[in-house]
C-alpha cells in the first residue's frame, strides 16, 4: 500500500500558526511511512506507537495508508495534539488512535514505534530509553528527519538504547535512523533530570524536552533582575511558556501571596515545572497548566504575566508564536495588569506588543535581550 497521499495533502497545521513557508508535512514524514511500510503492513492491533508527530501525517498515514488500528501516539506539543485531532475527525479517523504519556500507556507491547527527531539530543534519550525499557523485545523504531537536522550524535543516543542502529538511504533531503535490540535500560529512568542551581539556590527538574533542560536560559536571567519591579500588587500571575519554571517559582518564593499559574504546550515543559515547583517548596501556590496561550484561562483574569516567548515554531525561525502570546496576553491581563517580557533585541517587539496589550514602554537592554513592561488598558 502506498503512502496516501491524497490524505497528507489534506491535512492542516491548525491551530499552529500556519503561513506560506510552514508544512503540515514534509518529506521526512514520507520517508518514515515508506520505511517502516512493510512493518507496519504486518504489525498487529494495538503494536503500533507515533512519538512526535507533528500534525498528525505519521499517524493518519499509519492508518489510512498501512491500515493500523487502534495507534497510541504521544506528542510533546498540545498544538500537535489539538491538529492531529482536527486533522482526524475531517478524514474520519478520530476512532482508529489515541493520545497517549510518554511510558507504558503509550509503548508496552509495541512493535512498531513511529518518531518524528526531535531537535534535543536529550529528548530523543527519554524517548529512546522508554522505548527500551516499555516496548516489545522485538520492537523497531523508525525515526527520521530532515538532514540539516541530523547529527552523528543522534546515532549515538539511540545505540545508548539499542544495540543495532543504523540510517536508511537519504530522499528528498531527508533520512530515517533504524534502531532495534533494545538494551536492558538502568534500573532507574534517566529522566527528569535534577540539578541544583547555585545563583538562585534552586532546584530545578527537567524532562528531555522541555527548554534549556536543567540550565538557567540566559534570557530568563535577565528578566529575573526584574522581579523585584514587577505589579507589586499582584495577587495572580501567569508564567507564560513556563519552560521548567524558574520564572513561577521564582515569582512564588518571593512574594508569599501570590498565586502563579505556569502554562505552556509542551507536555515535558508542565510535568518539569510541577516537578520544579514542588521541589522548591512552592507546589501549593504554582498551577503547572498544559496550554495553548492561555485558550483555557478567562478574559481579565490575571494581574501579572510574565513571558519569555520563542523566537521559533518547530524547527522554522518564525514570529508567529510569540505574536498569539501577545495577544493572549492582552486578552487575560485585567485592566492595569503588567505584561513583562524578554526577547531578542533584534525581534524589535515593542510595536507588537503595544498593540496586543497597551503602552510598552523599555526597560533594560544588554548587548543581547531587551526587557519590556505593557500595561493593560492605559
Amino acid at each position: 500500500m502506498p503512502v496516501p497521499e491524497e490524505l497528507l495533502s489534506r491535512l492542516r497545521r491548525f491551530p499552529d500558526v500556519e503561513a506560506p513557508n510552514l508544512f503540515a508535512v514534509d518529506g521526512a514524514d514520507r520517508l518514515i511511512l515508506d520505511e517502516a511500510g512493510a512493518a507496519l503492513l504486518g504489525a498487529a492491533n494495538a503494536t503500533v506507537a507515533v512519538i512526535g508527530d507533528r500534525y498528525g501525517a505519521l499517524t493518519l498515514g499509519a492508518i489510512a495508508g498501512f491500515g493500523a488500528t487502534d495507534v497510541r501516539v504521544h506528542q510533546d506539543p498540545i498544538t500537535g495534539e489539538l491538529a492531529l485531532s482536527h486533522n482526524a475527525e475531517r478524514e474520519g479517523l478520530s476512532v482508529a488512535y489515541r493520545s497517549c504519556g510518554l511510558d507504558a500507556s503509550l509503548l508496552s507491547g509495541a512493535r512498531v514505534v513511529l518518531v518524528q527527531l526531535p531537535r534535543s539530543l536529550a529528548a530523543l534519550a527519554e524517548i529512546a530509553e522508554a522505548v527500551a525499557r516499555h516496548a516489545h523485545p522485538e520492537v523497531v523504531i523508525y525515526a527520521g528527519g530532515r538532514d540539516k537536522h541530523i547529527t552523528p550524535a543522534m546515532n549515538e543516543v539511540l545505540a545508548r538504547s539499542f544495540g543495532d542502529v543504523h540510517a536508511t538511504r537519504g530522499r528528498q533531503k531527508s533520512r530515517v535512523l533504524v534502531a532495534r535490540g533494545p538494551l536492558d535500560p538502568p534500573a532507574e529512568p534517566t529522566y527528569p533530570l535534577r540539578e541544583h542551581l547555585a545563583e538562585l539556590d534552586l532546584e530545578v527538574v527537567a524532562h528531555g524536552a522541555a527548554f534549556a533542560g536543567t540550565k538557567l536560559d540566559i534570557g530568563t536571567r535577565f528578566l529575573l533582575d526584574y522581579l523585584p519591579r514587577m505589579n507589586p500588587d499582584a495577587r495572580s500571575a501567569v508564567d507564560l511558556g513556563c519552560g521548567t519554571g524558574i520564572l513561577a517559582v521564582e515569582l512564588a518564593r518571593a512574594r508569599a501571596d501570590l498565586r502563579v499559574i505556569a502554562t505552556d504546550q509542551s507536555a515535558a515543559a508542565v510535568a518539569s515545572t510541577a516537578a520544579t515547583a514542588h521541589a522548591n517548596g512552592v507546589g501549593d501556590r504554582v498551577t503547572a497548566l498544559r496550554d495553548d496561550a492561555m485558550s483555557t484561562l478567562g478574559d481579565g483574569t490575571a494581574d501579572l504575566i510574565v513571558c519569555n516567548p520563542p523566537f521559533h515554531v518547530g524547527a522554522a525561525v518564525h514570529t508567529g508564536a510569540a505574536l498569539s502570546m501577545f495577544r493572549a496576553a492582552g486578552r487575560v491581563l485585567r485592566e492595569g495588569g503588567e505584561l513583562w517580557t524578554v526577547y531578542n533585541s533584534h525581534l524589535g517587539y515593542r510595536g507588537a506588543l503595544r498593540k496586543s496589550v497597551g503602552p510598552t514602554e523599555l526597560i533594560g537592554r544588554n548587548p543581547k535581550f531587551t526587557v519590556t513592561r505593557s500595561v493593560k488598558g492605559l
